[in-house]
């Protein structure tokens, strides 16, 4: 008997622990998944280091961590833009293995998404058509449309913004995501790169330095989710058009910056930090060209497969002084003579004091481009 009382009394001991055990694990679950939102939009944190803080007032999303603990990631972006601007189609000309316009290396303008030497196959996935601006209070962001995805369907590839924060024409940041492929915002791929020292640009901004020195964008802040700030800049594919790759940065990250210049980049391993400006790195002779007008220089040699846009002001007024600036076209009335577009006189001195005496270059203020003849050696 007392055999039996011990043996009904051990099992339902073990009966209640089992329960407890289970009923322990339910609450803490519970717990955590019910865990209400603060006044401040914070949520909470259950203090295991899992949960993270707060909703930032330009509608970032707190996001649970897992390895590095996020604080915010970027939600939509804005429905206004800051700028915007264009590039050239060079599907469009492919088949005459020519770019679309756009390229003149001399003055730091690429437009080439070709293969080297023979230009006989074109990268859509390469190629730059239309980039837009925006911010907030916390970020900035940048898009890039391209013309279209590689024959994998994909963007095994580097795409970039670069931003001059003091205006001088010379970049400042360089902000990489290579192989973007998620519409969810993810870090992975993504660097950014200062150049502390500046010296990016060389003596001339923009235009081609002879015997550069440029060690480049020398400084990485940012890699893949580690630094200082683990959420400095994001990167995803457009949830609206998947020819789009879409880029975040913490305005906090590149000093607030009020007012800058800033331009858009694809390319392949000529994406690097070290080697901007790209034209200080490499003489014409080298790098090619990819008009064929160019006789001397074309096709493209060792600058192949890239293409940059043309430098938006985002924050303030330009002047038209500023070098790499977009041209801004000026709408004709109708019964008036055409009014061409705003250039600065730098540039438009710089196009008629050509260094290759065997190219006659002159402006038109009707294309808004330089545009140059071959005339033969001299």
């Amino acid at each position: 008997m007392k055999s039996t009382n011990f043996r009904t009394a051990f099992i339902m001991s073990i009966v209640i622990i089992v329960i407890m055990a289970c009923g322990t694990t339910s609450t803490a679950t519970e717990v955590a998944a019910t865990a209400e939102p603060l006044a401040n939009g914070s949520i909470p944190s259950t203090g295991d280091g899992e949960s993270v803080s707060t909703t930032g007032a330009d509608g970032s999303t707190p996001v649970a961590g897992t390895g590095i603990q996020h604080v915010v990631i970027p939600v939509g972006i804005p429905a206004d833009r800051s700028s915007h601007a264009g590039d050239h189609d060079s599907s469009t000309t492919a088949e005459i293995k020519q770019a679309a316009g756009g390229d003149r290396f001399t003055f730091g303008k690429f437009e080439r998404p070709f293969n080297a030497e023979t230009m006989d196959v074109y990268y859509p996935n390469l190629d730059i058509v239309d980039t837009f601006v925006f911010q907030d209070e916390t970020w900035i962001y940048g898009t890039i449309q391209m013309k279209g995805r590689d024959a994998n369907n994909a963007f095994p590839n580097k795409y970039a913004l670069e931003l001059d924060t003091d205006l001088d024409g010379k970049g400042d940041w360089l902000i990489i995501a290579s192989n973007p492929a998620s519409t969810e915002w993810k870090v992975e791929g993504v660097q950014v790169y200062q150049d502390a020292n500046k010296d990016v640009g060389n003596v001339t901004a923009v235009f081609s330095d002879e015997k550069a020195t440029s060690d480049g964008f020398e400084t990485i802040v940012f890699d893949q989710g580690s630094g200082e700030d683990v959420d400095s800049a994001w990167v995803r594919i457009s949830p609206n058009d998947p020819n789009t790759i879409e880029f975040s940065v913490k305005r906090s990250v590149l000093g607030n910056p009020a007012k800058y210049l800033i331009n858009m980049w694809a390319g392949n391993a000529l994406i690097d930090p070290s080697l901007f400006d790209i034209n200080d790195k490499f003489s014409h002779e080298q790098a090619g060209a990819a008009d064929g007008g160019l006789q001397v220089y074309y096709p493209i040699k060792a600058v192949a497969e890239i293409d940059n846009s043309c430098r938006m002001a985002v924050g303030f007024e330009p002047t038209g002084q500023e070098p790499g600036l977009c041209e801004v076209f000026i709408p004709n009335i109708p019964g008036s003579p055409p009014q061409g577009c705003t250039a600065s006189p730098t540039k438009i001195l710089a196009c008629s004091i050509n260094p290759d005496p065997s190219y006659s270059c002159s402006w038109n203020k009707n294309s808004c481009s330089c545009e140059c003849k071959y005339v033969g050696p001299k």
